[in-house]
C-alpha cells in the first residue's frame, strides 16, 4: 500500500490479517512482514501502532478474548430459551472454528507473548479460560433456571466441555466438525444433567 493512503480501523485489518495467517499457516508463519502483507499495508504501519510485534500479538490476543467475553455474555443471555445442548453446541462451534485453538497455538509458540500475557491474567489459558468462564456461567443460569439438575458441578463441567471441544477442533488441517459432531459431544458431556 502507497505511504499516506489512509487505512480505516488499522488494528482491526492488521488482527484480522493475523488470524487468516494462524488459520491458514499456523503460528510459525506469523511475523510482522506477513502480516502487514496479508493485510495490504507497509510493514512500518504495524510498528506505528505497537511497540514491538510480541505487543501487537499480545493485543490480538486481548482483542480475541473481548470476543469470547461478548460471545459469553450472548450466551448467558440465551439460558431458558432454545436447547442447553444447541446453546452450547452453537457456542462451542462459534469458539473454535475461528480464533481459540489459533490463539492457543500462538501462545504455546511464543514464550514472550505468554509472559506478556501472564502479567495480564495470571491464571489460566488465555481465550480457554475465558470461555470456560462463560460456559459456567451459563451453565449455573440453567440450574437456577431448573434445565440442569441441582447439584451439578458447572465448575467441572465447563471444562470439560471446553477440553472436549478442543480435541475435535484441534487439527488445523482437517475438515472443521460438522455440527451434528459437536451437539452429540455436547450432549455426551451433559448425559445424566438434563432435565425434562
Amino acid at each position: 500500500m502507497p505511504t499516506g493512503v489512509a487505512i480505516r480501523d488499522v488494528r482491526a485489518q492488521l488482527f484480522d490479517a493475523a488470524e487468516r495467517i494462524l488459520l491458514r499457516d499456523g503460528p510459525s508463519a506469523l511475523t510482522s512482514r506477513a502480516v502487514t502483507t496479508e493485510a495490504g499495508c507497509a510493514k512500518g504501519v504495524l510498528h506505528r501502532h505497537f511497540a514491538d510485534f510480541d505487543e501487537f500479538l499480545t493485543e490480538l490476543v486481548e482483542d480475541r478474548i473481548a470476543r469470547v467475553e461478548r460471545s459469553g455474555a450472548a450466551l448467558l443471555d440465551k439460558a431458558g430459551d432454545g436447547t442447553v445442548t444447541d446453546n452450547l453446541a452453537e457456542t462451542l462451534d462459534a469458539l473454535f472454528e475461528t480464533v481459540a485453538v489459533a490463539i492457543v497455538s500462538l501462545v504455546i509458540y511464543r514464550d514472550e507473548l505468554r509472559a506478556r500475557l501472564r502479567r495480564r491474567r495470571p491464571v489460566g489459558m488465555p481465550i480457554l479460560g475465558e470461555a470456560t468462564t462463560a460456559i459456567s456461567d451459563y451453565l449455573a443460569a440453567e440450574v437456577r433456571i431448573g434445565r440442569i439438575a441441582t447439584g451439578v458441578d458447572t465448575t467441572i463441567l465447563a471444562p470439560t466441555l471446553i477440553g472436549s471441544a478442543h480435541l475435535l477442533y484441534a487439527d488445523r488441517t482437517s475438515p472443521r466438525p460438522e455440527i451434528d459432531a459437536v451437539r452429540a459431544m455436547v450432549g455426551t458431556v451433559l448425559d445424566g444433567t438434563l432435565r425434562p
